[in-house]
């Protein structure tokens, strides 16, 4: 089955879809506020379709994981995504805002499909010895995605007008389905096996989660990590004004981070065995903080280093993450795992934005040394919970 369904087919379905993703919170803020001339309702319409992640990511995970097919089920999600970005963008100035809203919140249960739920099948698609350079590829594609999704956003925005970029990322989701609906089906299970019940499987990832500690850790750092990126992201527009001349130019920053993540990620390809996953996890957000710290002090020329540094930090800890799932996670809870753990970092994300708001108005400066205060707490907790020894059957997946 691994022959009939390359690892560049899936590749390519990643890439689209992450990037149609990356690309459909910018252009909903754009066109909401293109269509409504409100930037409260724009802002409500990015968190509506973001929050809800934290819920869907478990629940999709278990169905992945119940799943015969789950290419199937996944393509199924990436539908009814992509749908829902259209009804938002027809509703918007026509329906109720209250609505529009519901709707986002509804079509943002499917997000982790789009991260997570794709992840979770690449066992599938390639063999274990060939899945350390694999696992650093898809780690590649998210940083392809973040870095083509906005910029996609804002270019289709000027050119064509908001409401079309909601169009192009509704079209780059659509492109995935083939590649998700061929991936590899899920080997059969024996007769006479019984199914657990839907609440069973949830609580039995959600302990093996808290319960493996090389999981739990690497988990609770990259959450953590996730509320620090959240912040910087937070004081992108500020620090655009303040150090390139102008709020808009803040996003050549992320476009920055993106750009070292993607070439760490290329180098780490290269060599997957170099380093241990588990190093690369408190080593890579160790090397977030310095950056942060770097960013809260330095003038311009230091700013721009600071933040392809902490794409370098971001990128390959990604890879190690994906790297440390896959060896702990068992089959039939893999999916879970994948989007469970999506919907934790989404909303990490988004409260490390949302606490970082108020604070960056009142010190750029303070509001960075707390997110590089937040990125050395990550790598605290990654080392404070021990290690289990491995077996040395597992580790050849690292």
């Amino acid at each position: 089955m691994t022959r009939r369904y390359s690892l560049s087919l899936y590749l390519a379905g990643a890439v689209a879809a992450r990037a149609g993703d990356e690309m459909s919170g910018p252009a909903l803020m754009l066109a909401g506020f293109a269509l409504t001339g409100s930037t409260v309702e724009a802002s409500s319409l990015l968190a509506g379709i973001t929050i809800a992640a934290a819920v869907g990511g478990p629940v999709l995970g278990v169905l992945l994981d119940r799943s015969g097919r789950p290419g199937r089920l996944l393509a199924g999600a990436l539908v009814l995504y992509a749908a829902g970005l259209g009804v938002i963008l027809v509703g918007l100035g026509r329906l109720p805002f209250g609505v529009t809203i519901l709707t986002a919140v509804v079509t943002g249960l499917l997000g982790p499909a789009l991260s997570g739920g794709w992840t979770a099948q690449l066992p599938r698609v390639v063999p274990g010895d060939r899945l350390p350079r694999a696992n650093a590829l898809d780690a590649m594609t998210f940083s392809v995605a973040s870095l083509a999704g906005p910029a996609l956003a804002g270019g289709a925005a000027e050119v064509l007008g908001a409401p079309s970029a909601v169009v192009i990322s509704v079209v780059l989701i659509a492109s995935a389905l083939p590649a998700a609906w061929m991936l590899p089906a899920r080997p059969g299970r024996a007769r006479g096996a019984r199914r657990a019940s839907v609440i069973s499987d949830l609580t039995a990832g959600i302990r093996l989660i808290a319960g493996r500690p090389p999981l739990a850790r690497a988990t609770l750092a990259s959450v953590v990590s996730c509320v620090s990126q959240g912040m910087l992201t937070a004081c992108v527009p500020l620090l655009g004004e303040r150090a390139l001349g102008g709020a808009g130019r803040g996003a050549v920053l992320l476009s920055c981070t993106a750009t070292s993540a993607l070439v760490a990620n290329a180098v780490l390809a290269r060599f997957p065995r170099s380093v241990a996953p588990d190093t690369i996890i408190w080593a890579g957000v160790l090397v977030q903080a310095v950056a942060l710290a770097l960013a809260a002090v330095g003038p311009p020329v230091v700013l721009i280093v600071a933040v392809l540094a902490a794409g370098v930090g971001e990128g390959p800890q990604l890879a190690a993450l994906f790297a440390i799932r896959h060896r702990e996670a068992p089959e039939q809870l893999r999916g879970q795992i994948f989007t469970t753990g999506a919907s934790l970092k989404i909303t990490g994300f988004a409260l490390g934005a949302a606490v970082t708001g108020p604070l960056v108005a009142w010190s750029l400066p303070g509001a960075l040394a707390l997110a590089a205060s937040v990125a050395v707490l990550a790598a605290l907790a990654f080392l404070a919970i021990p290690s289990e020894t491995i077996d040395s059957s597992e580790r050849h997946v690292c």
